[in-house]
């Protein structure tokens, strides 16, 4: 089956809190992203709001009707938000204030107790439940358990070039099929490593940002979704 693709645009966000002002706008990279062959928007909204804010959020749900996979952390509030703005998808990501960016998967199997709740809710409106989880077992099996209709494999091991993380991840995409779940991945991901990610056929959907976004300052935000599209498309036939 074909590969989505969903471009995160959190750092266009970050590039404009960088200055203040309205510039470079989050929202039209994201029209951009979906005209060069994007499948959806990924965006992370961070208890500290460092990249989008919750009028970016707003402007988006208003504004487009692609798929929107909303990423955050596991509290109330984000919780309540989410119900609020109606995505088309919500990935339950760990987070801490001082890291640079998500450093691994979310716990599931520890605080299942906590997140069962919270994935009840959202799925009552309607929104579709992914958890943001490392290639294991233990998570993949407590994210079924909880009521997760997704995950996504976190493949920054991997992007490091860690010995025997692609068999790890081929591994945990085979055992999704079994429990039912979706299988999606990220992070790290770039032209040079996503093709092995790209041709597991259990995963559905990859998740980009950071590359994409660095990778625009060269050759243009359309030029580089689409080159990713492509190459995607190659590894999966």
């Amino acid at each position: 089956m074909p590969m989505r693709l969903g471009v995160n645009i959190d750092h266009v966000a970050t590039l404009r809190n960088a200055r203040g002002g309205t510039h470079p706008d989050p929202l039209e990279a994201a029209r951009t992203a979906l005209r060069a062959g994007a499948d959806g928007i990924t965006l992370h909204l961070r208890e500290d709001r460092r990249h989008i804010r919750d009028d970016d959020l707003a402007r988006f749900m208003a504004a487009l009707t692609a798929p929107i996979n909303l990423e955050l952390a596991a509290t109330e509030e984000m919780v309540r938000i989410a119900i609020a703005a109606r995505p088309h998808a919500v990935c339950i990501v760990p987070e801490k204030r001082a890291e640079v960016t998500t450093e691994g998967g979310l716990d599931v199997a520890g605080q299942a107790e906590a997140l069962r709740p919270m994935v009840a809710s959202l799925s009552a409106a309607g929104i579709r439940v992914s958890m943001f989880i490392d290639p294991d077992p233990v998570q993949l099996r407590a994210s079924a358990e909880i009521g997760a209709a997704v995950v996504e494999l976190h493949t920054g091991a991997y992007a490091e070039g860690r010995a025997g993380e692609l068999g790890r991840l081929r591994a945990a995409a085979t055992l999704t099929a079994t429990l039912g779940l979706e299988c999606h991945a990220g992070h790290g991901l770039t032209f040079r490593n996503v093709g092995p990610v790209a041709a597991l056929p259990e995963i559905m959907e990859l998740n980009i940002g950071h590359f994409l976004i660095g990778e625009a300052v060269f050759e243009g935000l359309a030029a580089v979704v689409t080159r990713m599209k492509q190459i995607i498309g190659a590894a999966r036939a």
